[in-house]
Protein backbone atom coordinates (compact mmCIF):
# COMPACT_ATOMS: atom_id res chain seq x y z
CA UNK A 1 0.00 0.00 0.00
CA UNK A 2 2.80 2.39 0.89
CA UNK A 3 4.59 1.41 -2.32
CA UNK A 4 1.50 2.24 -4.30
CA UNK A 5 1.19 5.61 -2.57
CA UNK A 6 4.85 6.34 -3.24
CA UNK A 7 4.47 5.51 -6.93
CA UNK A 8 1.40 7.71 -7.21
CA UNK A 9 3.25 10.58 -5.51
CA UNK A 10 6.26 10.14 -7.78
CA UNK A 11 4.04 10.18 -10.84
CA UNK A 12 2.40 13.37 -9.61
CA UNK A 13 5.76 15.06 -9.07
CA UNK A 14 6.95 13.97 -12.49
CA UNK A 15 3.76 15.28 -14.10
CA UNK A 16 4.16 18.62 -12.32
CA UNK A 17 7.79 18.97 -13.38
CA UNK A 18 6.92 18.01 -16.95
CA UNK A 19 4.18 20.62 -17.09
CA UNK A 20 6.52 23.32 -15.76
CA UNK A 21 9.22 22.31 -18.24
CA UNK A 22 6.78 22.50 -21.11
CA UNK A 23 5.49 25.85 -19.97
CA UNK A 24 9.03 27.19 -19.58
CA UNK A 25 10.24 26.02 -23.00
CA UNK A 26 10.37 28.90 -25.50
CA UNK A 27 7.88 28.96 -28.30
CA UNK A 28 9.18 29.85 -31.75
CA UNK A 29 7.22 33.06 -32.01
CA UNK A 30 8.26 34.80 -28.81
CA UNK A 31 11.13 35.36 -26.38
CA UNK A 32 10.44 34.13 -22.85
CA UNK A 33 12.43 35.04 -19.78
CA UNK A 34 12.05 36.34 -16.30
CA UNK A 35 13.19 39.32 -14.34
CA UNK A 36 14.83 39.10 -10.92
CA UNK A 37 11.38 39.77 -9.41
CA UNK A 38 9.92 36.76 -11.15
CA UNK A 39 7.80 38.62 -13.72
CA UNK A 40 7.89 37.44 -17.30
CA UNK A 41 9.63 39.56 -19.91
CA UNK A 42 7.44 40.88 -22.73
CA UNK A 43 7.47 38.92 -25.96
CA UNK A 44 9.32 40.25 -29.01
CA UNK A 45 7.42 42.36 -31.49
CA UNK A 46 6.55 40.79 -34.84
CA UNK A 47 9.28 41.26 -37.44
CA UNK A 48 7.07 43.36 -39.77
CA UNK A 49 5.02 45.92 -37.92
CA UNK A 50 2.59 48.34 -39.51
CA UNK A 51 5.19 51.09 -39.31
CA UNK A 52 7.79 48.91 -41.04
CA UNK A 53 5.35 48.05 -43.84
CA UNK A 54 4.60 51.75 -44.31
CA UNK A 55 8.30 52.67 -44.45
CA UNK A 56 9.07 49.89 -46.94
CA UNK A 57 6.14 50.99 -49.12
CA UNK A 58 7.41 54.58 -49.16
CA UNK A 59 10.94 53.44 -50.06
CA UNK A 60 9.64 51.26 -52.89
CA UNK A 61 7.61 54.20 -54.21
CA UNK A 62 10.71 56.40 -53.99
CA UNK A 63 12.74 53.88 -56.01
CA UNK A 64 10.06 53.52 -58.70
CA UNK A 65 9.42 57.28 -58.95
CA UNK A 66 13.15 58.06 -59.17
CA UNK A 67 13.67 55.51 -61.91
CA UNK A 68 10.63 56.48 -64.00
CA UNK A 69 11.08 60.25 -63.71
CA UNK A 70 14.74 60.18 -64.73
CA UNK A 71 13.97 57.70 -67.50
CA UNK A 72 11.29 60.07 -68.80
CA UNK A 73 13.85 62.88 -68.92
CA UNK A 74 16.29 60.68 -70.84
CA UNK A 75 13.67 59.54 -73.34
CA UNK A 76 12.57 63.13 -73.89
CA UNK A 77 16.12 64.32 -74.53
CA UNK A 78 16.72 61.46 -76.99
CA UNK A 79 13.47 61.98 -78.91
CA UNK A 80 13.44 65.78 -79.14
CA UNK A 81 16.11 67.00 -81.53
CA UNK A 82 16.21 70.47 -79.97
CA UNK A 83 17.57 68.90 -76.77
CA UNK A 84 20.60 67.39 -78.54
CA UNK A 85 22.86 70.22 -77.34
CA UNK A 86 24.02 71.98 -74.21
CA UNK A 87 22.92 72.31 -71.49
CA UNK A 88 20.69 69.30 -72.05
CA UNK A 89 23.66 66.94 -72.35
CA UNK A 90 24.56 67.86 -68.76
CA UNK A 91 20.98 67.15 -67.73
CA UNK A 92 21.16 63.82 -69.57
CA UNK A 93 24.37 62.88 -67.75
CA UNK A 94 22.71 63.67 -64.42
CA UNK A 95 19.66 61.61 -65.40
CA UNK A 96 21.87 58.64 -66.35
CA UNK A 97 23.58 58.65 -62.97
CA UNK A 98 20.24 58.99 -61.15
CA UNK A 99 18.65 56.19 -63.19
CA UNK A 100 21.55 53.91 -62.24
CA UNK A 101 21.13 54.88 -58.58
CA UNK A 102 17.45 53.88 -58.74
CA UNK A 103 18.04 50.70 -60.77
CA UNK A 104 21.21 49.24 -59.23
CA UNK A 105 21.89 50.87 -55.88
CA UNK A 106 18.63 51.57 -54.08
CA UNK A 107 17.02 48.10 -54.51
CA UNK A 108 20.03 46.27 -53.03
CA UNK A 109 20.19 48.83 -50.24
CA UNK A 110 16.54 48.08 -49.46
CA UNK A 111 17.28 44.34 -49.41
CA UNK A 112 20.08 45.00 -46.92
CA UNK A 113 17.75 47.11 -44.77
CA UNK A 114 15.16 44.34 -44.63
CA UNK A 115 17.59 41.60 -43.63
CA UNK A 116 17.84 40.59 -39.97
CA UNK A 117 20.30 42.91 -38.29
CA UNK A 118 21.05 44.57 -41.62
CA UNK A 119 23.30 41.69 -42.56
CA UNK A 120 24.58 41.18 -46.08
CA UNK A 121 23.71 37.66 -47.24
CA UNK A 122 24.44 38.04 -50.96
CA UNK A 123 28.16 37.25 -50.92
CA UNK A 124 31.43 39.12 -51.21
CA UNK A 125 31.43 39.63 -54.99
CA UNK A 126 27.99 41.19 -55.14
CA UNK A 127 28.91 43.36 -52.16
CA UNK A 128 31.87 44.80 -54.06
CA UNK A 129 29.72 45.38 -57.15
CA UNK A 130 27.02 47.12 -55.12
CA UNK A 131 29.43 49.37 -53.21
CA UNK A 132 31.29 50.28 -56.40
CA UNK A 133 28.10 51.28 -58.22
CA UNK A 134 26.86 53.09 -55.12
CA UNK A 135 29.95 55.30 -54.92
CA UNK A 136 30.22 55.69 -58.72
CA UNK A 137 26.63 56.75 -59.39
CA UNK A 138 26.15 58.94 -56.32
CA UNK A 139 29.47 60.72 -56.93
CA UNK A 140 28.62 61.24 -60.60
CA UNK A 141 25.22 62.64 -59.66
CA UNK A 142 26.84 65.12 -57.26
CA UNK A 143 29.49 66.25 -59.75
CA UNK A 144 26.87 66.62 -62.48
CA UNK A 145 25.07 69.11 -60.23
CA UNK A 146 28.35 71.02 -59.96
CA UNK A 147 28.75 70.92 -63.76
CA UNK A 148 25.25 72.34 -64.29
CA UNK A 149 26.03 75.12 -61.81
CA UNK A 150 29.28 75.95 -63.64
CA UNK A 151 27.49 76.02 -66.99
CA UNK A 152 24.87 78.42 -65.65
CA UNK A 153 27.59 80.60 -64.13
CA UNK A 154 29.52 80.94 -67.40
CA UNK A 155 26.28 81.54 -69.31
CA UNK A 156 25.30 84.45 -67.08
CA UNK A 157 28.71 86.04 -66.55
CA UNK A 158 30.38 85.37 -69.94
CA UNK A 159 27.48 85.18 -72.37
CA UNK A 160 29.50 86.87 -75.13
CA UNK A 161 32.65 84.73 -74.85
CA UNK A 162 30.78 81.55 -73.89
CA UNK A 163 29.63 80.71 -77.41
CA UNK A 164 27.74 77.57 -78.40
CA UNK A 165 30.91 75.85 -79.60
CA UNK A 166 32.80 76.73 -76.42
CA UNK A 167 29.85 75.62 -74.34
CA UNK A 168 29.68 72.25 -76.13
CA UNK A 169 33.38 71.58 -75.58
CA UNK A 170 33.24 72.66 -71.93
CA UNK A 171 30.21 70.51 -71.18
CA UNK A 172 31.74 67.44 -72.87
CA UNK A 173 34.94 67.93 -70.87
CA UNK A 174 33.00 68.32 -67.60
CA UNK A 175 31.00 65.15 -68.28
CA UNK A 176 34.16 63.15 -69.03
CA UNK A 177 35.91 64.44 -65.90
CA UNK A 178 32.82 63.75 -63.79
CA UNK A 179 32.63 60.09 -64.69
CA UNK A 180 36.42 59.57 -64.63
CA UNK A 181 36.76 61.04 -61.13
CA UNK A 182 33.72 59.09 -59.92
CA UNK A 183 35.18 55.84 -61.26
CA UNK A 184 38.52 56.55 -59.57
CA UNK A 185 36.87 57.14 -56.18
CA UNK A 186 34.64 54.08 -56.54
CA UNK A 187 37.33 51.62 -57.67
CA UNK A 188 40.21 52.85 -55.50
CA UNK A 189 39.64 50.24 -52.72
CA UNK A 190 39.61 47.40 -55.25
CA UNK A 191 42.53 48.66 -57.34
CA UNK A 192 44.86 49.76 -54.53
CA UNK A 193 43.71 47.57 -51.63
CA UNK A 194 42.37 50.59 -49.77
CA UNK A 195 40.33 48.81 -47.11
CA UNK A 196 37.70 46.07 -47.39
CA UNK A 197 33.99 46.56 -48.02
CA UNK A 198 32.84 43.07 -46.98
CA UNK A 199 33.19 41.58 -43.50
CA UNK A 200 32.44 37.85 -43.65
CA UNK A 201 32.36 37.41 -39.88
CA UNK A 202 29.77 40.12 -39.26
CA UNK A 203 28.12 39.69 -42.67
CA UNK A 204 28.46 43.41 -43.22
CA UNK A 205 28.79 45.27 -46.51
CA UNK A 206 29.72 48.94 -46.38
CA UNK A 207 32.09 51.48 -47.89
CA UNK A 208 35.69 51.00 -46.77
CA UNK A 209 36.20 52.46 -43.29
CA UNK A 210 39.92 53.04 -43.78
CA UNK A 211 40.47 56.59 -42.41
CA UNK A 212 42.65 57.72 -45.32
CA UNK A 213 40.09 56.45 -47.85
CA UNK A 214 37.28 58.09 -45.89
CA UNK A 215 39.02 61.46 -46.22
CA UNK A 216 39.81 60.91 -49.91
CA UNK A 217 36.33 59.67 -50.88
CA UNK A 218 34.27 62.18 -48.91
CA UNK A 219 36.37 65.12 -50.07
CA UNK A 220 36.39 63.99 -53.70
CA UNK A 221 32.73 62.95 -53.79
CA UNK A 222 31.14 65.73 -51.76
CA UNK A 223 33.21 68.44 -50.08
CA UNK A 224 35.09 69.48 -53.23
CA UNK A 225 31.94 69.75 -55.42
CA UNK A 226 30.18 71.42 -52.48
CA UNK A 227 32.86 74.12 -52.42
CA UNK A 228 32.54 74.51 -56.20
CA UNK A 229 28.76 74.93 -56.21
CA UNK A 230 28.73 77.32 -53.24
CA UNK A 231 31.44 79.49 -54.82
CA UNK A 232 29.68 79.41 -58.19
CA UNK A 233 26.31 80.37 -56.76
CA UNK A 234 27.85 83.23 -54.81
CA UNK A 235 29.41 84.51 -58.05
CA UNK A 236 26.12 84.04 -59.91
CA UNK A 237 24.28 86.02 -57.27
CA UNK A 238 26.81 88.88 -57.38
CA UNK A 239 26.90 88.98 -61.21
CA UNK A 240 23.12 88.85 -61.54
CA UNK A 241 22.63 91.55 -58.93
CA UNK A 242 25.20 93.80 -60.64
CA UNK A 243 23.78 93.29 -64.14
CA UNK A 244 20.15 93.73 -63.13
CA UNK A 245 20.96 96.91 -61.22
CA UNK A 246 22.97 98.32 -64.12
CA UNK A 247 20.23 97.56 -66.65
CA UNK A 248 17.64 99.32 -64.50
CA UNK A 249 19.83 102.41 -64.28
CA UNK A 250 20.50 102.37 -68.03
CA UNK A 251 16.84 102.50 -69.11
CA UNK A 252 15.38 105.86 -68.00
CA UNK A 253 11.60 106.30 -67.80
CA UNK A 254 10.31 108.69 -70.47
CA UNK A 255 6.89 110.28 -70.71
CA UNK A 256 4.43 108.73 -73.09
CA UNK A 257 4.54 111.72 -75.42
CA UNK A 258 6.87 114.68 -75.83
CA UNK A 259 5.31 117.82 -77.20
CA UNK A 260 7.48 120.51 -78.86
CA UNK A 261 5.83 123.90 -79.38
CA UNK A 262 7.05 127.01 -81.17
CA UNK A 263 6.40 130.61 -80.11
CA UNK A 264 2.94 131.18 -78.68
CA UNK A 265 2.05 134.12 -81.00
CA UNK A 266 2.77 132.14 -84.19
CA UNK A 267 0.98 129.22 -85.74
CA UNK A 268 1.20 126.37 -83.29
CA UNK A 269 2.90 123.20 -84.48
CA UNK A 270 2.85 120.20 -82.22
CA UNK A 271 5.15 117.20 -82.71
CA UNK A 272 4.25 114.03 -80.83
CA UNK A 273 7.12 111.63 -80.31
CA UNK A 274 6.17 108.21 -79.05
CA UNK A 275 8.63 105.65 -77.82
CA UNK A 276 8.08 102.28 -79.49
CA UNK A 277 11.84 101.72 -79.73
CA UNK A 278 12.45 102.36 -76.05
CA UNK A 279 9.53 100.15 -75.07
CA UNK A 280 10.86 97.36 -77.27
CA UNK A 281 14.29 97.61 -75.72
CA UNK A 282 12.84 97.51 -72.22
CA UNK A 283 10.78 94.42 -72.99
CA UNK A 284 13.88 92.73 -74.45
CA UNK A 285 15.93 93.51 -71.37
CA UNK A 286 13.17 92.31 -69.05
CA UNK A 287 12.89 89.04 -71.00
CA UNK A 288 16.62 88.42 -70.65
CA UNK A 289 16.54 89.39 -67.01
CA UNK A 290 13.67 87.00 -66.34
CA UNK A 291 15.51 84.18 -68.10
CA UNK A 292 18.68 84.76 -66.10
CA UNK A 293 16.72 85.11 -62.87
CA UNK A 294 15.01 81.77 -63.50
CA UNK A 295 18.37 80.16 -64.23
CA UNK A 296 19.87 81.59 -61.04
CA UNK A 297 16.84 80.49 -59.02
CA UNK A 298 17.00 76.99 -60.50
CA UNK A 299 20.69 76.66 -59.63
CA UNK A 300 20.03 77.96 -56.12
CA UNK A 301 17.25 75.45 -55.44
CA UNK A 302 19.28 72.63 -57.02
CA UNK A 303 22.25 73.44 -54.77
CA UNK A 304 20.10 73.89 -51.67
CA UNK A 305 18.37 70.53 -52.07
CA UNK A 306 21.69 68.87 -52.87
CA UNK A 307 23.25 70.21 -49.65
CA UNK A 308 20.27 69.30 -47.46
CA UNK A 309 20.11 65.75 -48.86
CA UNK A 310 23.78 64.82 -48.71
CA UNK A 311 25.48 66.76 -45.92
CA UNK A 312 24.19 64.60 -43.00
CA UNK A 313 25.45 61.41 -44.66
CA UNK A 314 28.87 62.74 -45.60
CA UNK A 315 29.44 64.31 -42.19
CA UNK A 316 28.91 60.93 -40.55
CA UNK A 317 30.99 59.16 -43.22
CA UNK A 318 33.91 61.48 -42.52
CA UNK A 319 33.68 61.62 -38.73
CA UNK A 320 32.91 57.97 -37.92
CA UNK A 321 36.16 56.39 -39.25
CA UNK A 322 38.30 59.16 -37.76
CA UNK A 323 36.91 58.99 -34.23
CA UNK A 324 36.22 55.21 -34.24
CA UNK A 325 32.64 55.95 -33.22
CA UNK A 326 29.38 54.94 -34.80
CA UNK A 327 25.85 56.25 -35.04
CA UNK A 328 22.85 54.02 -34.31
CA UNK A 329 21.95 52.00 -37.43
CA UNK A 330 18.57 53.70 -37.76
CA UNK A 331 20.21 57.11 -38.21
CA UNK A 332 22.67 55.73 -40.74
CA UNK A 333 19.75 54.41 -42.76
CA UNK A 334 17.88 57.72 -42.56
CA UNK A 335 20.92 59.71 -43.72
CA UNK A 336 21.65 57.23 -46.53
CA UNK A 337 18.12 57.30 -47.96
CA UNK A 338 17.97 61.07 -47.59
CA UNK A 339 21.01 61.20 -49.87
CA UNK A 340 19.43 58.77 -52.31
CA UNK A 341 16.33 61.00 -52.48
CA UNK A 342 18.46 63.69 -54.15
CA UNK A 343 18.29 61.58 -57.33
CA UNK A 344 14.50 61.97 -57.19
CA UNK A 345 14.56 65.76 -56.69
CA UNK A 346 17.12 66.53 -59.42
CA UNK A 347 14.85 65.97 -62.46
CA UNK A 348 11.93 67.67 -60.72
CA UNK A 349 13.97 70.84 -60.20
CA UNK A 350 15.60 71.30 -63.58
CA UNK A 351 12.42 70.43 -65.51
CA UNK A 352 10.14 72.59 -63.37
CA UNK A 353 12.13 75.70 -64.38
CA UNK A 354 12.23 74.86 -68.09
CA UNK A 355 8.97 75.16 -70.02
CA UNK A 356 10.50 73.30 -72.97
CA UNK A 357 10.55 70.10 -70.91
CA UNK A 358 6.92 70.51 -69.90
CA UNK A 359 5.89 71.04 -73.52
CA UNK A 360 8.00 68.06 -74.60
CA UNK A 361 6.39 65.85 -71.95
CA UNK A 362 2.92 66.86 -73.12
CA UNK A 363 3.74 66.23 -76.78
CA UNK A 364 5.35 62.89 -75.92
CA UNK A 365 2.27 61.61 -74.12
CA UNK A 366 -0.01 63.06 -76.77
CA UNK A 367 1.80 61.19 -79.53
CA UNK A 368 1.67 57.97 -77.50
CA UNK A 369 -2.10 58.26 -77.37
Amino acid sequence: MEAANLSVAAAGVALTLGTEACSSSPSPGRVVGSTPGGSALPSREPPFSVFMVLVVTLLVLLIVATFLWNLLVLVTILRVRAFHRVPHNLVASTAVSDVLVAALVMPLSLVSELSDGRRWRLGRSLCHVWISFDVLCCTASIWNVAAIALDRYWTITRHLQYTLRTRSRASALMIALTWALSALIALAPLLFGWGEAYDAGLQRCQVSQEPSYAIFSTCGAFYLPLGVVLFVYWKIYKAAKFRFGRSRRAVLPLPATVQVKEAPHEAEMVFTVRRPTVAFQESGDSWREQKEKRAALMVGILIGVFVLCWIPFFLTELISPLCACSLPPIWKSIFLWLGYSNSFFNPLIYTAFNKNYNNAFKSLFTKQR
